[in-house]
């Protein structure tokens, strides 16, 4: 027990500073997808601390525009769960997870932008002890900043993260479908891809209403 509080300490480091340094991995850690090193440029995810990619060009030869920043909502960059019926503080908490890293790429076609969206991030344990698997509910939203804010497209994902003894397993997901029109170029700074962790990700859509019937 002494140990899984260590651990949950150092989770709540991790949460506080998103660019600190990634924990070790175990050796039984979850690999990363050959797209999701691709989108990395297939660096190790605990090469780096979590930093902002560099902008890129999109692939029309006649763009101007570039890929826009990725950032990690206000309030939405860790998420933790507790034992029934507590709040997920202190020695309640079952698992935190946060995220460390993202990256981005996109293409245009036909003034359509499709954006691939790549985040990466650690689940530690907690002293409640975590289930053996996690379902990790994430949202990425495509957003017109500034005065005003609108979102232009938004989308929820979930990923399942298979836990083991180590007690800090890392996960990933590539948001490949994110398609959005593209920006004006007075429009085009202002634009934000912004991610987080959204729990209404893991609530079953409802269900769509039957049509009423004419007697």
């Amino acid at each position: 027990m002494g140990d899984r509080v260590i651990r949950f300490a150092l989770a709540a480091a991790v949460s506080i500073g998103l660019g600190a340094t990634l924990l070790p991995e175990a050796s039984s850690a979850q690999s990363l997808s050959d797209r999701f090193k691709s989108l990395f440029g297939g660096e190790s995810s605990d090469s780096k601390p979590a930093t902002p990619a560099a902008p890129q060009q999109l692939n029309d030869a006649d763009a101007e525009l570039t890929c826009p920043p990725v950032q990690i909502r206000s309030g939405a960059s860790t998420y933790s769960v507790a034992a029934n019926g507590k709040e997920a503080v202190g020695n309640d908490v079952k698992f935190l997870a946060s995220i460390t890293r993202t990256a981005r790429q996109c293409n245009l076609n036909g003034g359509v932008i499709t954006a691939k969206i790549g985040i990466q991030g650690r689940i530690i344990v907690g002293p409640q002890g975590a289930p053996p698997t996690i379902q990790v509910p994430l949202r990425v939203a495509v957003v017109l900043g500034g005065v005003g804010e609108k979102t232009i497209a938004t989308k929820a994902y979930t990923t399942t993260v298979q836990m083991d003894d180590s007690g800090s397993v890392p996960f990933s997901l590539v948001a490949e479908d994110v398609v959005y029109p593209a920006p004006s170029p007075a429009d085009n700074d202002n634009y934000i891809f912004y991610i987080g962790f959204d729990p209404q990700a893991l609530k079953p859509e409802p269900k769509p209403r039957a049509p009423h019937k004419k007697k």
